[in-house]
């Protein structure tokens, strides 16, 4: 039996399936969304979410250097900069005007290992590490407004995320490949010593041990072959199946830019991606919440919701997306209004999935009443609290 008539059957596919799929023919690609919706129907319905966020870069130092990455910067360089305290409240309780429910912290990796200006920084603020002062930043966000945070903040050790899992209602670190060829030279991963897949692998395997709800996915177009993007979503899989932890897998695709080294290197079609997002629905499951930016794939709405995907991610009506500053978030109206027109009901969740809002081993004590206090029986946000029906 050919691979798409599999999927089509609803039979499991095999890794060699998979990848074949990645490589199916346009005018066949239909046929494979419409069993990755099939799939996604049984399992999550006709719902689709997004958070409502704000995105706090806080500190754009790294000491990667990842050939695709604008967000990271050298001390001295335009946009190099560390957020105080004082920056991210004021960033946080503006968003909290606006009705925005997460504070999305996003960093870069180490920059204490790299940078003596850093480390000078960390000293004024009283810590050591970068991880110690977001977990102080993040606690600051829980005493001074109503938001709850999710931190992005790369590769960690166990004890780092036992004590994030205190002031996070989730945490995320994307896996992007589990390709060691891409750290070889000149390739999208040299020079990037916490993207070494099996130290990421780690810090998610240490996420499902503490019982942390983990955002994780892979980055497409950067050099990966089809075999490599198939190890990293069944990589994946294997965690979610042994930890149950990992509540939402996004697919990305690579944007080039005109300040990277690989400027040049050609994005992922759209077909591509839609080819991409189907096979990671078929081969994940009809429970995983699967993601894909709609930022970075504006025109493409409603064939990524018959690709199986159900969550649109976290969008914010006030901060860019730091991490890809040319694409503007959409306007919440345009994705209801694609969503409702796919045959599908838009609905706001936090930034910890409903379903793991009533299970009190993933969320610490101290979060539960704030996240109770925003979510209906199902774990959505109840509807009396959603301001984004007009944005």
């Amino acid at each position: 039996m050919r691979p798409l008539d599999r999927a089509v059957a609803g039979h499991p596919l095999t890794r060699e399936d998979a990848i074949a799929l990645l490589s199916l023919p346009d005018e066949q690609l239909p046929e494979l969304l419409a069993a990755a919706s099939r799939l996604r129907d049984s399992g999550r319905g006709r719902r689709i979410t997004f958070s409502k966020k704000v995105f706090v870069p806080l500190t754009t130092l790294c000491r990667d250097y990842c050939r695709y990455c604008t967000f990271r910067k050298d001390p001295g360089e335009p946009g190099a900069h560390t957020m105080t305290p004082e920056e991210v409240l004021a960033l946080v309780q503006a968003g909290a005007r606006l009705g925005c429910k997460e504070a999305l912290f996003s960093l870069g990796d180490k920059p204490e290992a790299l940078f003596p200006e850093h480390r000078a920084f960390l000293r004024r603020m009283g810590h050591r590490t970068t991880l110690a002062y977001l977990r102080e930043v993040c606690e600051l966000v829980l005493e001074e407004s109503p938001l709850l945070p999710h931190a992005n903040p790369g590769v960690m050790s166990e004890r780092d995320l036992s004590a994030l899992r205190e002031v996070n209602v989730s945490m995320g670190l994307m896996l992007e490949t589990v390709s060691e060829r891409l750290l070889g030279p000149g390739l999208a991963h040299d020079r990037a010593p916490d993207k070494i897949p099996a130290r990421r692998l780690k810090t998610i395997e240490w996420a499902g041990k503490l019982q942390i709800p983990f955002t994780t996915g892979i980055l497409i177009g950067i050099g990966e072959t089809h075999a490599e993007r198939v190890d990293s979503l069944l990589a994946i899989r294997a965690l979610y199946e042994r930890y149950g932890h990992i509540q939402e897998v996004i697919i990305q695709n690579f944007r080039a830019k005109s300040t990277i080294p690989m400027r040049n290197h050609p994005e992922p079609s759209a077909g591509d991606m839609l080819r991409t997002v189907a096979v990671a629905r078929l081969l994940l499951g009809p429970d995983t919440n699967l993601q894909a930016p709609p930022n970075l794939s504006p025109r493409t709405y409603p064939q990524l919701i018959r690709a199986g995907l159900n969550d649109w991610g976290g969008i914010s009506p006030l901060t860019l997306d730091h991490i890809n500053p040319e694409a503007p978030w959409p306007r919440i109206v345009e994705l209801r209004n694609a969503t409702e027109a796919e045959g599908s009901e838009l609905r706001e969740r936090l930034a910890i999935y409903p379903e793991y809002v009533g299970r009190p081993e993933f969320l610490a004590e101290g979060l539960r009443p704030r996240a109770l206090a925003y979510t209906d029986a199902d774990g959505y946000v109840r509807q009396e609290l959603e301001q984004w029906r007009t944005w």
